[in-house]
């Protein structure tokens, strides 16, 4: 690191007009990161009346949680020596119905990990606990994110 901060800017815009009351303006608006070319096409939840085939502010707290885990795990294994050929997370967040404020209370992470190569299964969940504390994400939120892994080992 070169001792600066690191700044990372969006850009969200929406157009439409909310004159009809809150059930008839649309959702839907762009979100976007520059210099990436890449942009998202985003919604609020459905319960909100949010189109359910766009994702929602909700759904990208969840994943960004999830993959930086992911990024932050391999990053620890390979310093490790240790050879990860395959990381899938089927992640959720979960929104209590009532609570005051509202808020995501535990993102539950699920990490199938398949590793190759002779490591020991306490030492790769080891690092994985250790990926976790080291996850810019989970560090920058207060709510609770769980992860229960799962390895498989392969020759």
């Amino acid at each position: 690191m070169s001792g600066h901060d690191h700044t990372f800017t969006v850009t969200c815009a929406w157009t439409g007009s909310t004159g009809d009351g809150y059930d008839a303006y649309d959702r839907s608006h762009r979100g976007a990161a520059p210099p990436a070319i890449a942009a998202l096409d985003l919604t609020s939840d459905p319960v909100y009346r949010g189109d359910p085939n766009l994702l929602n502010p909700e759904q990208l707290l969840v994943l960004a949680a999830s993959s930086c885990q992911l990024l932050s795990f391999l990053a620890v294994a390979a310093r490790a020596r240790i050879d990860v050929v395959s990381y899938t997370d089927d992640a959720d967040g979960v929104m209590p119905e009532n609570p005051r404020p509202m808020r995501i209370t535990r993102i539950n992470l699920r990490p199938q990990i398949t590793v190759r190569g002779a490591a020991a299964e306490e030492r790769v969940a080891h690092l994985c606990e250790v990926a976790h504390k080291e996850c810019f994400i989970a560090n920058s939120v207060t709510t609770e994110i769980v992860m229960t892994p799962t390895f498989t080992f392969v020759e």
